[in-house]
């Protein structure tokens, strides 16, 4: 049989475009086929169950993107004050997310709100928790004025609802986020059908809590391990090889979000003077002073033209100006979203309130030790094993609680929780990038880092007095034989500064503050069991995958 040119050519063609799908199809498989072992993923009759179909993270609640890259942290001019605790590093920061204001007095309440009902401060076992967990309200009053207004009513007067919270510590601030990430989980696992509708409002009690890691951990446990409530699949309906396996949520589902948590100094500081508006000569800090372009603190546009940018004290007794002239329009703090934001879209990174940040005091930033996510704080905890090999959550009867300096009971963990403690030499036996649990003092104040110091070490254990870097008073509270509290203040003339493993940092000028400190390079300290009536908080969390949505990389 005789076959003309045309026909040939067109046979041919349709080889090769049958062999093509063929070899495609045979090389990747699909995306439920490995490319490792050519199982099928996600099989219903078993094997490894991956979600190949996750596509990017979704900003958790009140949160918007803060996309990563490097930048000049600290403070590139002279320092009028000459604290020098800023010299400029350069470091890289991973794209985040951050709340778009600052955490709110009703964000707060619905936290005290849902501690008192769950945790009733009638109840003995519980008494602590609530009452550990309220702002310090009398943060407003002063010997030499008259602020009882706002001590009664700035909290809890609707008036106040969107108003920055203040009065909080830095201890309650970090309760609050771990409770912020229970909660949004919660109602995430909730919508996608893992968890029993309305069972956050209606099921939940001291005895019946969700945690996340605890869920992570053993999802039957959470609820106080009621089965009508965690469901073993969406909405509870499964097939039968399913049911024997039991398909809870994981992070493998990617549906559970990363903790809230306080941002790093580093992040503060990034997302504050948010460079990603700045086209201009020298990117990486360009003539930014401020979070918004320019290098004063009026508005510049037309329509707005003398009005302050931010909310912050203008000179000795003028904190908002002058009737019918209120330019920047607040005495005491704000409501958010009051000021323009800046180019990541957040509100007040200037003015209002400052911020508490996550890390541990030192005057110097070791850029030599890490210029990539830089952080000071780090104190690494495992989940605590029982007897059966699995790991323990708390009870009423195993809260932890702290004392605090002013005497306050704060509470350490919750019932539903998993229990933590400090990693021991076995952990990081042969480890070469950290070698113990509290990192607070890494190459600052340890006697490994210290540059004087004499041998010896004191019958506990610990560093003597002459091997401590940082010469801080040394107050103690605690309580005696018959469990009566006392406390002991430091009289001591001889204490050269109150920095400490305790002291943390918080950025950003307020209500209260000059002009000077509305840059971001700026950095104070205060200590982390102490509140005060001009610093707030907002929240961060890790993004995950990839740095930006952008398939390639931008010029």
């Amino acid at each position: 049989m005789r076959i003309n040119k045309m026909t040939a050519l067109k046979l041919v063609v349709a080889l090769a475009i049958t062999f093509g799908f063929t070899a495609c199809s045979k090389k990747s498989g699909g995306s439920n086929t490995s490319t490792a072992t050519g199982w099928r993923i996600n099989d219903k009759k078993g094997g490894f169950q991956h979600n190949s179909r996750y596509k990017q993270q979704e900003p958790g609640p009140g949160l918007v993107e803060v996309e990563g890259g490097t930048f000049t942290m600290g403070r590139v001019a002279d320092d009028v004050m000459h604290d020098w605790n800023n010299t400029p590093t350069q470091q890289h920061v991973q794209s985040f997310y951050m709340d778009e204001t600052e955490v709110t007095n009703v964000m707060y309440m619905e936290y005290l709100d849902w501690l008192k009902r769950v945790y009733p401060p009638s109840e003995e076992n519980y008494k602590n928790i609530y009452v550990g967990a309220l702002p310090d309200t009398l943060v407003w009053r002063s010997a030499l004025g008259y602020n009882e207004t706002m001590t009664n009513n700035y909290l809890r007067h609707p008036a106040y609802g969107n108003y920055p919270v203040v009065g909080v510590n830095w201890i309650q601030a970090v309760e609050f986020s771990k409770w912020r990430t229970d909660r949004v989980n919660e109602a995430l696992l909730e919508q996608e059908g893992y968890i029993k509708r309305d069972a956050k409002v209606t099921d939940v009690s001291a005895e019946s809590t969700f945690s996340t890691e605890a869920y992570l951990e053993s999802p039957s446990k959470s609820y106080g391990g009621n089965e009508e409530i965690v469901y073993k699949g969406r909405n509870n309906k499964l097939s039968g090889d399913e049911e024997a396996k039991g398909v809870y949520a994981q992070r493998t589902s990617g549906l559970i979000l990363p903790e809230y948590r306080l941002p790093t100094e580093a992040e503060w500081e990034y997302a504050a003077i948010a460079l990603v508006g700045n086209r201009e000569y020298n990117l990486y800090r360009g003539n930014k002073k401020y979070p918004w372009k320019g290098q004063y603190t009026r508005n510049s546009r037309r329509q707005s033209k003398g009005d302050q940018l931010a909310n912050f004290k203008q000179g000795k007794g003028d904190y908002g100006g002058i009737a019918g002239w209120s330019d920047d329009n607040a005495d005491i703090t704000a409501p958010v979203k009051t000021y323009p934001p800046n180019d990541f879209g957040l509100y007040d990174m200037a003015g209002n309130v400052a911020e508490w940040v996550a890390d541990v005091y030192r005057p110097i930033v070791d850029d030599e030790a890490n210029d990539f996510n830089y952080y000071r704080g780090n104190v690494y905890m495992k989940n605590k094993i029982g007897d059966d090999g699995r790991a323990e959550l708390v009870t009423a009867e195993t809260i932890e609680y702290d004392t605090l300096a002013n005497g306050r009971i704060q509470y350490r963990n919750l019932p539903g929780q998993i229990a933590q403690e400090a990693i021991t030499q076995e952990d990081v036996f042969l480890r070469q990038n950290y070698t113990r649990s509290d990192n607070r003092d890494y190459r600052d104040g340890d006697v490994q880092s210290s540059r004087f110091y004499n041998y010896g070490a004191t019958d506990e254990g610990g560093l003597s007095e002459n091997q401590r870097m940082y010469d801080s008073p040394k107050h103690e509270v605690g309580s005696d034989s018959l469990g009566e509290m006392y406390k002991k203040w430091d009289p001591s003339s001889a204490r050269t500064t109150l920095i400490n493993d305790n002291v943390r940092v918080y950025k950003g000028g307020s209500w209260r503050d000059r002009a000077y400190w509305l840059d971001p390079a700026q950095r104070r300290y205060f200590p982390q069991d102490m509140a005060t009536d001009y610093i707030g908080f907002r929240c961060a969390m890790s993004k995950v995958g990839p740095k930006n949505g952008r398939k390639t990389a931008r010029n």
